[in-house]
């Protein structure tokens, strides 16, 4: 963007031209704070009164493009969207390679931080790859999917198109202002996000290049899954789930990895689930502790067998994966670290990285 100066006004007394030089001065040395100021107010303007979603902590507006992506370094980032500005906490590839890992949030994801920034060791497992680390904030509840409408239960006042921004308008933004890649992709996703990595793959396969799911709910159509679907997003923010797709509803049926796993033929795969036994990381010192274990224990076995079935499901279509099926680990975050290292030789080796 240019920015050119007004031509001065004729005058024949010295002391207005003095003062003329003066302004001018004055105006050359804080237009850049100015434009700051105006950019960061622009950007703030908040979602449209979206309970579930709080607003969030401002970026630097890119004002430019550049064809390289910076090497190295922490960014966060707010870029725009249908649904409104949305933060992403971006650790850039090493050396400036143009490719990228998407990292997907949980259920309960937060509207500060991306979970994996913070609960995970993430970015030191990548910090000296190539790969840059995308890391978007928010979508609590969402799947990480285009919903049909906005939740009537908790007042929501627009519509999550989460698959649009993380195919469409993230890309667009990271190619045109940073030189990513639009299609060297890997995605990663955990638990809710982990059938939500399976689905975007399997319907973008010219933007992902390997996908990996750790302790996802694999089969959307087995019985009770639906209504175990509905009760955790009414407890993660009073989420409908009708809202995000009508019972066996075409939008539904996309939803299910058993349904979509023939377009996931020749995309190299990581699948991963714990039995659900205590493992190395689960030492619970009061009551709480134990329930929340007990809880973690229970959803990770569910999993487990979702998983399992999807794999059977993959066996049966002869699409090969890598699995990895722990004889102990509950539904918790320090295991996903684990098997995000797991999958790392292999995210690399598909981004070519």
């Amino acid at each position: 963007m240019r920015f050119g100066r007004s031509a001065a006004p004729a005058t024949d007394s010295a002391l207005a031209t003095e003062s003329l030089r003066s302004r001018r001065r004055e105006s050359r040395s804080g237009w850049r704070t100015r434009l700051l100021a105006v950019g960061a107010a622009a950007v703030a303007v908040p979602l449209a009164a979206a309970a579930a979603t709080p607003a969030v902590a401002l970026a630097s507006p890119v004002v430019s493009p550049v064809h390289r992506t910076p090497a190295g370094g922490y960014d966060e980032l707010m870029v725009p969207s249908d649904m409104g500005p949305v933060k992403v906490q971006v650790q850039w590839a090493k050396n400036g390679g143009s490719s990228a890992l998407l990292l997907l949030d949980g259920l309960r994801a937060r509207d500060d931080k991306n979970a994996w920034s913070f609960e995970t060791n993430a970015q030191d497992q990548f910090a000296n790859d190539d790969v840059t680390l995308v890391m978007p904030v928010g979508g609590q509840s969402s799947w990480y999917a285009d919903w049909a409408s906005p939740s009537n239960t908790n007042g929501q006042k627009f519509t999550y198109k989460w698959e649009t921004f993380l195919t469409q308008e993230l890309p667009a933004y990271l190619a045109g202002n940073y030189g990513v890649s639009k299609n060297n992709w890997a995605v990663a996703g955990l638990s809710m996000s982990g059938p939500a990595a399976l689905r975007l793959a399997a319907f973008h396969r010219d933007q992902f290049k390997y996908v990996a799911s750790f302790s996802g709910p694999l089969n959307w159509n087995a019985p009770g899954m639906r209504e175990a679907i509905r009760v955790m997003m009414l407890d993660a923010g009073r989420f409908n789930c009708d809202a995000l797709a009508a019972p066996w509803s075409p939008q539904w049926l996309k939803m299910d990895p058993m349904v979509f796993a023939p377009q996931l033929r020749g995309l190299p795969m990581f699948l991963s689930a714990a039995s659900g036994l205590p493992g190395q990381y689960d030492h619970p010192t009061n009551a709480v502790g134990v329930f929340n274990t007990g809880d973690a224990m229970g959803i990770e076995a569910i999993t487990m067998v979702s998983t399992r079935a999807f794999q059977a499901r993959l066996n049966s279509l002869h699409i090969p994966a890598s699995y990895d099926f722990p004889a102990a680990g509950t539904h918790s975050w320090l295991y996903w670290q684990d098997e995000l290292g797991k999958a790392r030789p292999g995210i690399l080796a598909a981004l070519g990285a």
